[in-house]
């Protein structure tokens, strides 16, 4: 069974820790769910790691629903969360909470949505609905790219200042948790001191009461680039592409398919078969 928002915020009571990994098909939530990860993210980082896009920008709610259904098939042990992509929420309130509505609806727990203060009242509307939502502050990939590339947030009073700010108004605002990516650890532990709710980081310090991962980049699956925050668990990229090398190898060698690998017919039918050809080609 699936934990509850409340499950989630009972353990920054009990200062337990939260862990959090993205999921994006069938598999990973199962895997998820064996491990026994407390948060299933389908991140909108399914557009680089599954599709191949340059950033998560491009990804379209389209898409993220097919992400979201197969993970739903997948958990069913994790709280799911679902990112809500670029332009799914930026622009019109009630498209906004139409969407969110069509990830709830999917088997989705909760939705994730990156903003400071300007998001305060799309956050508000959607937790009078009973849309529970998690915040994400710090390094927003959906935007912070476009101005300032991948760099990190609050390394200075002002930008500190900012970011504690928001983190208040977004837990006022009825988020249930909220996201730090790559802020500063001062920052980091100051905010998670400050609020009642739980923070997750992402290159952000120990200091969060969780800490998210993508699942491509801990498994080593993703080689294109590895943050600095990142820790690989394994190197799965270099092992798969060594297997699929093997499975070629022996495919030319011809020692696969295997006996073991093959079937056959009874020698009764297999008599009656080679009859019925010799007959066929008089």
């Amino acid at each position: 069974m699936s934990p509850s928002i409340r499950d989630i915020q009972q353990k920054k009571k009990k200062s337990e820790k939260i862990s959090v990994l993205t999921a994006y098909d069938f598999i990973s939530a199962k895997i998820c769910d064996e491990a026994g990860i407390d948060i299933a993210l389908v991140g909108d980082s399914a557009g680089m790691v599954m599709i191949g896009y340059p950033n998560t920008i491009s990804v379209t709610m389209e898409e993220m629903m097919v992400f979201c259904q197969s993970v739903v098939n997948g958990s069913k042990k994790s709280l799911i969360v679902a990112d809500m992509p670029f332009g799914s929420y930026q622009f019109d309130l009630t498209l906004a909470v139409t969407n969110a509505i069509k990830l709830i609806k999917l088997g989705c727990h909760a939705v994730k949505i990156e903003g400071g203060i300007e998001v305060v009242p799309l956050i508000q509307r959607l937790t009078e609905y009973g849309i529970p939502v998690m915040g994400h502050i710090g390094l927003k990939p959906q935007t912070t790219i476009l101005w300032e590339g991948y760099k990190v947030q609050g390394k200075t009073c002002d930008s500190a200042s900012a970011l504690y700010n928001q983190a208040i108004e977004l837990e006022k605002a009825g988020a249930f948790s909220l996201v730090l990516e790559l802020v500063t650890k001062e920052v980091s532990e100051e905010i998670t001191r400050s609020l009642a709710i739980p923070t997750i980081g992402i290159g952000s310090g120990p200091g969060c009461d969780g800490q998210v991962l993508v699942y491509h980049d801990l498994l080593g699956l993703f080689n294109n680039f590895k943050p600095k925050f990142v820790k690989r668990y394994m190197e799965s990229f270099s092992l798969n592409v060594d297997a699929v090398k093997k499975y070629k190898s022996e495919i030319n060698n011809g020692t696969f398919p295997g006996e073991e690998h093959s079937f056959s017919m009874s020698v009764e039918e297999l008599m009656k078969f080679t009859k019925y050809l010799s007959v066929l080609k008089k």
